[in-house]
C-alpha cells in the first residue's frame, strides 16, 4: 500500500475520528488517503483555528486531537496552537507536510525547519524519514501526547515518503496502562501534616479536572469538610455551589481567596503547577504546602512545596480519604466568614439595569440560561476574569478557558470543537471583539458544519484587559482603541443569525431564544468596563478589609 494509506490506517487504529486542518500541495497524498478512510476531514479557514480545535478535542476526550497543515506558512500557523496545547496540558498531534527529502527542485522555497521549530513547543517532534517507521512514530506520538502530563506532539511527513510503497503492519495502542501510585512514605507524611494542621485548605488546579479525580475529591470534601478553592482551569472539579467553596483564584492578590490562603497553615495543592498562574501562596514561611500531582513539583520562587505526593491523583485522594478522620482541633471559622463576605460581593451587581451592561449582570444572566452541563468556551480578555470569578461551574470541563498560554483567538474554535464532542449540550463561545476578530473567519466553518452554536460577543471597541492594566500602572490610555464592523451584518453575511440586544433586560431572553432556534447565532452585546477598577479592586478591598 502507499505510505500515506498506512499513515491514515495507523491514525484509525489510534481511534482518530476527525482531523482539523488546511490542505496544501505537500499533504495531498494524506488528504487522498483520508478520502478513503473512516476519518472525517474538517477543513478550517486557518491552521491556528485547526490547532485550537484539535487541542480542545483532546482536552475534552483525553484522546489526542489531530491538526494538519502543509509545510512553511501552514506549519508556522500552528505554533500558537502548539503552545496552547503544551502549556494547557491538552493532548494534540500536529501533522505537517514537507518537500521531498531525497530530491526536490524548488531550492529553499517555503522551506522551514519545522521539526527544530517545534522542539521547544512540544513533548515530541519527529520527521518521518522512511515509510517503515510510520507505525512506530505514530504510536509513540500518541503515547506521549496522552500520557500525563498531556501535551502537544508533532510529526512531519515529507512528500516523497508519503508516496512510498510499504506493507508494514500497524501498531495497536496499549489496551490498559495504569499510572504509578504514590509512595507510601510520602502519603503518610501528607496524612500526618493534614491531621496536625489547624486550618487546612484545599486547592484544585487543572490536573484535578479528570473524571475519577473529581469524584475522589468530592468524596474527600464530603467526609472531611475541608474548605476548597479553585484555579481558573480547575473550575467545576467540585460543584461551586458547594457550601465549602471559597471562590476562584482569579486575581493575583487581594481577593477573598487570598485572605483565606493567608489564614491557612496547610495548603493541599491538587493538580496545580506553575504553568498556570499561581496564587502566590508561598510567600509566608511557616505554611506547609503539600503537592499532589502526576509529576513532581517544578520549583519556582513562588512554589516550593515541603511534601510531594507524586502518582495517580485519584488514587492519592482516595487513600487520603481512607486514612484521615477530621480531628476536633480543625478550625474553619475564618474561612466561613470569607465565604459569606465573598457571596455578598457576588450578588451586588447581579441585577444591575445599566446598559451597556455591567459585567456581573452578564455573568449572572448567562448562568440562568445555561444548564448544569452547558459549556462556556472563553477567549482571553477582561470578561474571562469576570466569568472565572462570578460564574459558578457545577460540573468539570464546563468552563473552558486558558490560563496557561492565555492566547486570544481560541474562544470560537474551542467552542466549535466542544460542540462536535458534545452535540447534545448547549455550548456558548464567549469572545471579546479583539479576540473574536483574530479567528472570525471560522464563523463560515461553523455554519458549514451546521453546528448549533451561540457566540456571545462582548464589545468595548478596544483591548479592554490591557486598557485596565495600563490604567493600573498609572499610564494614560494609548493604543487600545480600534474600530469594528457591524457584527450582526457580519454574522448574517456568513449565513449565521445576528442579534443586538438594546437593554440589559433583553439579553437573557435573546440568549435563550438563540439556543432554542438552533444553528449558529452571534449576539453582539455592549459591555461596560468602566467598572473594572471599582469592582475588581475597590469593593474587594473594602469587603475583604471587613474580615
Amino acid at each position: 500500500m502507499k505510505a500515506s494509506d498506512l499513515f491514515v490506517k495507523a491514525l484509525e487504529a489510534e481511534g482518530v475520528k476527525c482531523i482539523f486542518g488546511v490542505p496544501g500541495e505537500e499533504n495531498l497524498d494524506v488528504v487522498e488517503s483520508l478520502r478513503n478512510s473512516s476519518i472525517r476531514l474538517v477543513v478550517t479557514r486557518h491552521e491556528q483555528a485547526a490547532g485550537f480545535m484539535a487541542a480542545t478535542w483532546g482536552r475534552l476526550t483525553g484522546e489526542a486531537g489531530v491538526a494538519m497543515a502543509t509545510l512553511g506558512p501552514g506549519a508556522t500557523n500552528l505554533v500558537t496552537a502548539a503552545a496552547y496545547a503544551q502549556l494547557g496540558a491538552m493532548p494534540m498531534l500536529m501533522i505537517t507536510g514537507q518537500k521531498p527529502i531525497r530530491m526536490h527542485k524548488q531550492g529553499l522555497f517555503q522551506l522551514v525547519d519545522v521539526v527544530d521549530m517545534m522542539h521547544s513547543l512540544t513533548k515530541y517532534t519527529q520527521q518521518i524519514v522512511s515509510a517503515e517507521s510510520i507505525p512506530a512514530r505514530i504510536r509513540e506520538a500518541f503515547r506521549q501526547a496522552e500520557e500525563e502530563r498531556p501535551g502537544a506532539v508533532h510529526l512531519e511527513l515529507p512528500e516523497d515518503v508519503a508516496r512510498d510503497r510499504i506493507e508494514n503492519p500497524i501498531m495497536l495502542p496499549t489496551e490498559y496502562a495504569r499510572r504509578p501510585t504514590a509512595d507510601e512514605t510520602a502519603l503518610k507524611q501528607a496524612v500526618q501534616a493534614i491531621h496536625d494542621s489547624q486550618h487546612p485548605l484545599l486547592m484544585l488546579g487543572a490536573g484535578a479536572n479528570r473524571q475519577r479525580t473529581a469524584q475522589a475529591l468530592r468524596n474527600l470534601v464530603d467526609k472531611l469538610h475541608i474548605p476548597f478553592f479553585t484555579t481558573q482551569m480547575g473550575k467545576g472539579v467540585i460543584d461551586e455551589n458547594h457550601p465549602l467553596w471559597l471562590g476562584n483564584a482569579t486575581l493575583s492578590a487581594g481577593d477573598f481567596v487570598h485572605r483565606a490562603i493567608d489564614a491557612a497553615d496547610t495548603i493541599i495543592n491538587v493538580g496545580h503547577d506553575v504553568v498556570e498562574k499561581p496564587p502566590f501562596f508561598m510567600h509566608r514561611g511557616r505554611r506547609i504546602v503539600i503537592h499532589i500531582n502526576f509529576s513532581s513539583a517544578q520549583v519556582d520562587s513562588v512554589y516550593f512545596p515541603q511534601i510531594e505526593v507524586v502518582g495517580d491523583i485519584a488514587n492519592t485522594i482516595k487513600r487520603l480519604t481512607q486514612e484521615l478522620e477530621a480531628p476536633s482541633h480543625w478550625d474553619f471559622s475564618f474561612f466561613d466568614r470569607v465565604r459569606d463576605a465573598f457571596h455578598v460581593q457576588l450578588r451586588e451587581h447581579a441585577e444591575d439595569p445599566r446598559f451597556p451592561m455591567h459585567p456581573a449582570r452578564i455573568v449572572d444572566d448567562t448562568r440562568k440560561v445555561m444548564p448544569d452541563d452547558g459549556m462556556l468556551c472563553l477567549d482571553n480578555g477582561m470578561y474571562k476574569i469576570w466569568y472565572a470569578r462570578y460564574y459558578l461551574a457545577k460540573l468539570p470541563n464546563t468552563v473552558l478557558l486558558d490560563n496557561a498560554l492565555a492566547s486570544m483567538g481560541a474562544g470560537l474554535p474551542s467552542a466549535m470543537a466542544a460542540k462536535m464532542v458534545h452535540p447534545e449540550r448547549r455550548v456558548l463561545a464567549i469572545c471579546g471583539d479583539g479576540g473574536f476578530m483574530m479567528n472570525a473567519q471560522e464563523l463560515e466553518t461553523a455554519v458549514r458544519l451546521q453546528l448549533d452554536l451561540v457566540i456571545l460577543l462582548l464589545h468595548d471597541d478596544g483591548y479592554g484587559m490591557i486598557r485596565w492594566k495600563q490604567a493600573e500602572m498609572g499610564f494614560p490610555e494609548y493604543g487600545m482603541a480600534f474600530g469594528n464592523p457591524d457584527f450582526v451584518a457580519f454574522a448574517e453575511a456568513h449565513g449565521a443569525h445576528g442579534h443586538r440586544p438594546g437593554s440589559a433586560a433583553e439579553f437573557a431572553p435573546t440568549l435563550e431564544r438563540a439556543f432554542c432556534e438552533g444553528g449558529v447565532h452571534l449576539i453582539d452585546l455592549a459591555i461596560d468596563y468602566s467598572v473594572n477598577h471599582a469592582v475588581l479592586d475597590d469593593e474587594i478591598h473594602r469587603l475583604s478589609a471587613a474580615l
